[in-house]
């Protein structure tokens, strides 16, 4: 699974933001706001993620939380991002 092409991450103002950019603003007319860890998975969602395992690992390496919490995180996160159209899976 990999972020689809055509949106941006900007960080504005202490506020993670994703917006479509070119022929995605026909698609998606708007913002999405992340939070901290939603913007982590982002980022790493901009290169190709084999499974959720890698994510989950991301959030327990660089939060204090443990597995069954990011897992819930990451899978909410995902299906989030998969309603709006943002992730090619």
């Amino acid at each position: 699974m990999k972020v689809k092409q055509g949106f941006l991450l900007r960080e504005i103002a202490d506020s993670w933001v994703v917006v479509p950019v070119g022929q995605r603003v026909v698609e998606f007319n708007g913002l999405m706001s992340l939070s901290e860890s939603g913007a982590l998975l982002w980022k790493r969602l901009e290169q190709e993620v084999t499974d959720d395992k890698e994510l989950i690992s991301l959030l327990t390496g660089s939060y204090e939380v443990d597995e069954e919490t990011a897992r819930l995180d990451v899978r909410e996160f995902i299906s989030n991002i998969t309603e709006k159209g943002f992730l090619k899976v």
